[in-house]
């Protein structure tokens, strides 16, 4: 029996302490994606303290035909996907890139990056902040594929689960993502690069 497996049955039991090792488990990855979908850190903190509250509702109810991993995601996307939906936030999108880069650019290692000196390290933020803005002008269907299959790496079938859409969508989505991503950081090169 796995961990997931034996932690699980024993917070359908309602084993809080098995719930939240569950939750440690889960809780970083579950606020990753919070935050590349929402681009904010109180959205990305609500929504993951809202999609453990419906798992642990839920949890009676879950049927194992996903593992729980995958169920997980699904909560976590949903909850995410209403968020923008509720548009809580006046402008959370339009933010949503300069929280991010913000937040990468005052930490190289968040991004994969050794120490760089001041010039590189502006050029490297402006960067990051031209593809965050990029990303975050895609729509939340095209956004949230996107983040799955390149921030969290999932295969394609485990997104596909997840979304609750064939494999073929997901694909389709990732790659079209990726094309209005060339798309649009090749009209900023050039912008950038006109008189």
């Amino acid at each position: 029996m796995s961990e997931d497996s034996a932690d699980l049955e024993r917070a359908r039991q309602g084993d809080r302490n098995a719930f939240g090792a569950l939750v440690r488990r889960y809780q970083r990855r579950v606020y990753a994606t919070a935050l590349h979908i929402l681009g904010n850190h109180g959205d990305a903190d609500d929504v993951v303290q809202e999609t453990f509250v419906r798992a642990w509702r839920g949890l009676r109810s879950f049927d194992g035909r996903a593992d729980f991993f995958t169920w997980l995601y699904r909560i976590t996307v949903n909850t995410a996907l209403n968020h923008v939906r509720s548009n809580k936030r006046a402008g959370a999108l339009a933010d949503a890139a300069g929280t991010e880069a913000d937040h990468a650019g005052g930490r190289p290692e968040a991004i994969g990056v050794a120490q760089r000196t001041p010039a590189e390290a502006l050029v490297l933020d402006q960067d990051v902040r031209r593809v965050l803005e990029a990303v975050a002008g895609l729509s939340s269907t095209l956004r949230v594929t996107l983040v799955l299959a390149t921030v969290e790496q999932l295969p394609y079938k485990q997104i596909a689960e997840i979304l609750d859409i064939p494999e073929g969508t997901v694909a389709w989505r990732v790659n079209e993502a990726r094309r209005l991503l060339r798309e649009r950081l090749g009209a900023a090169e050039v912008a950038a690069g006109a008189p």
